[in-house]
């Protein structure tokens, strides 16, 4: 395939991504709907289901219109400092949710 933009191949293949990608947004969104009318015992697996539905939206959409699939490995590199920073953090917090600061106490 050329790197010309404008040529008809390279038209005519971001056209079946995109049409994929369509498809796949479309499907997901059936699914999404779908589990409305599916009764979960627990508020957890309710969130849980729905937080994998959108998960796989989400990867579609930033691997197809951010690049993310085929990209170079600089995005990689950037995208795997993110994900590993994101939970550094969030231990943190986790690690330190108990502490009350010098001379304090909680009030519960």
């Amino acid at each position: 395939m050329s790197d010309d933009h404008s040529s008809p191949e390279y038209i005519e293949a971001a056209k079946k991504k995109y049409w994929k990608v369509f498809w796949v947004l479309m499907f997901g969104t059936f699914i999404t709907v779908a589990m409305y009318f599916v009764y979960f015992e627990k508020m957890w697996q309710t969130v849980t289901v729905a937080l994998l539905i959108a998960t796989a939206k989400a990867t579609c959409v930033a691997a197809i219109f951010m690049h993310l699939w085929g990209e170079k490995k600089l995005v990689y590199q950037i995208l795997y400092a993110t994900v590993f920073f994101f939970i550094g953090l969030m231990w943190l917090t986790l690690w330190a949710m108990n502490d009350a600061p010098f001379m304090t106490e909680w009030v519960r």
